[in-house]
């Protein structure tokens, strides 16, 4: 049986996430998300390759001159949920002249957390590859929730080490990083029920965890978390966006103060919200020197 006890890793990465309010704050996701798939400017579920989820959904930008694309990975501890629940972001965004992507992935178990960050990374070339204006490929901000926001990370330093290797092709252009609620140092989660699917040992932990690779050369970072998350999962957001500044890189923390794990996505959605602002700010900020 695990410890659940506060402090333990069972409660600080499961149970003490928990809150009363998630069925219907995701109820009310999944009606946003049904209303904003009918939208004229989208195309549901183009396929980056060949695996039944290895499917994504653009939103396109509304101006003419779209300014980049934000590409969105979902939560779900790498083993559940679907893109189809957070489709109501897109509309945040793309009236503020961005393509929005909303990436699915490979599930843990079918496939290992490495298969999965490699469909992830494909998923990249394939929205690069449509998100173009005049001919011209456009830039990419890599955002994600929960394991959505270790994805981001991941992918932007996997792009970085695709840059410096010379048998390797250059990726797609990448102005910056958005994660809400990352889990960045994986070694935790081997000791919890979320390991029964994810199987990883205290080698996988350590090889997929971003906070132990962070290096020079990376893009600007935005790391958000809401306040009235766990001590952990906060800790998690502090500790990546220290390491990205201390490998020489622009990098902010947002904590924000009543959100929880998932009340922050309204706070990065809703137009009053100060983390929606400081999001815009950051968008403007790293699209502008494209």
């Amino acid at each position: 049986m695990n410890d659940t006890s506060i402090g333990s890793a069972e409660f600080e990465y499961v149970t003490g996430q928990a809150r009363p309010s998630f069925p219907a704050l995701l109820a009310g996701f999944e009606a946003q998300s049904a209303a904003a798939a009918k939208a004229a400017s989208v195309e549901l579920d183009l396929r980056y390759g060949p695996a039944p989820r290895e499917t994504f959904d653009l939103f396109r930008a509304a101006t003419d001159q779209p300014r980049g694309t934000l590409v969105y990975f979902h939560a779900g501890y790498w083993q559940s949920r679907d893109k189809s629940t957070f489709r109501f972001i897109a509309p945040a965004f793309t009236r503020l002249g961005l393509n929005v992507a909303l990436v699915n992935y490979p599930l843990c178990p079918t496939v290992t957390l490495a298969e999965l960050i490699g469909s992830a990374r494909a998923s990249l070339d394939a929205v690069a590859n449509v998100s173009t204006t005049h001919g011209r490929a456009l830039p990419l901000v890599l955002s994600g929730h929960s394991a959505g926001g270790h994805l981001a990370v991941e992918l932007a330093l996997a792009l970085v080490s695709d840059a410096s290797a010379a048998s390797v092709s250059p990726g797609p252009t990448l102005a910056g990083v958005i994660a809400l609620s990352g889990i960045y140092d994986l070694a935790p989660l081997v000791a919890t029920t979320l390991n029964r699917n994810l199987k990883l040992d205290a080698a996988d932990a350590v090889r997929h965890s971003p906070l132990h690779r962070a290096r020079r050369g990376c893009v600007n970072a935005l790391f958000g978390v809401g306040g009235d998350e766990t001590a952990a999962f906060v800790a998690q957001s502090r500790h990546m966006c220290e390491a990205w500044q201390q490998a020489g890189n622009p990098a902010t923390l947002d904590i924000a103060p009543s959100a929880d794990h998932f009340s922050l996505l309204q706070e990065f959605t809703s137009p009053s919200a100060p983390l929606h602002r400081r999001v815009v700010a950051f968008l403007d900020e790293v699209l502008s020197a494209r």
